[in-house]
């Protein structure tokens, strides 16, 4: 399940151009208090991981950069996406309650929220991803330093880390394993300009945008479409929608 929450805004919202702790700082803020101490705190566990299972997309709508700065014209929109419908419905009756909408130091009035349910899915689909989508491995350098090495989607990696993190969340939030673990993400015409270097409270995360064939179980496809591909979700990674 996913929301599309539209935002008006006399003259233009003014941003950092990295503004993704931004949006998940306002989820939070906006989610009732326990639900948001739950899912910070603990979250849906496997093994050792923990799995926030929300997603978001970038801002979409008309923008212009200046300087550090993005100027993103009005009107806007957010997409929050999760297979949690408390989350979604915890957002959606606090963000219609506020007269503003802080966006850290600047702030735009909710116009409407759209309710979208998870389309048909099959087995083999087609995607564009709303937020860029990554995937890595934390390494041992010769010196005994921990190093991150971030997958593109030409190395098969990619798709194999991505499948596997995608099995942890189902079991995360079914508490069983799914009946296939068939699946596999395979880019269309990716091209290095659709990388996007990404700061994130002071770390560079690696992450691309563009088109995706997956192909696999149409259970795990749903999951990813509602909690986001790969890695770094809830800080607005791996949201997507699908090409008709």
């Amino acid at each position: 399940m996913r929301l599309t929450f539209r935002f008006t805004k006399e003259g233009v919202l003014r941003l950092p151009l990295f503004y993704n702790h931004l949006i998940q700082g306002m989820i939070y803020d906006n989610l009732d208090q326990s639900l948001a101490n739950d899912l910070h705190d603990k979250g849906f566990s496997y093994e050792k991981r923990s799995f926030k299972l929300f997603t978001f997309s970038r801002i979409l709508g008309r923008y212009r950069l200046i300087d550090d700065k993005i100027e993103i014209i009005s009107p806007f929109r957010l997409v929050v996406s999760s297979p949690v419908e408390e989350i979604l419905r915890s957002l959606a009756e606090n963000l219609v309650r506020k007269s503003e909408i802080n966006f850290g130091s600047d702030s735009a009035f909710l116009e409407a929220v759209n309710v979208h349910f998870a389309p048909e899915i099959s087995e083999d689909i087609v995607i564009r991803m709303l937020s860029p989508v990554t995937t890595y491995s934390t390494l041992t350098a010769g010196d005994g330093k921990k190093k991150t090495y971030y997958y593109n989607p030409y190395e098969k990696e990619f798709s194999e880390l991505i499948r596997r993190n995608l099995v942890k969340k189902y079991v995360a939030i079914y508490e069983k394993e799914p009946q296939s673990k068939e699946f596999e993400i395979i880019p269309i015409g990716v091209k290095l300009k659709d990388e996007k270097i990404i700061k994130y409270k002071g770390f560079i995360i690696k992450a691309w945008m563009g088109k995706f064939r997956i192909r696999g179980n149409p259970e795990l496809i749903k999951l990813a479409y509602d909690t986001g591909l790969g890695s770094k979700n809830s800080q607005g990674f791996g949201c997507f929608d699908l090409v008709d």
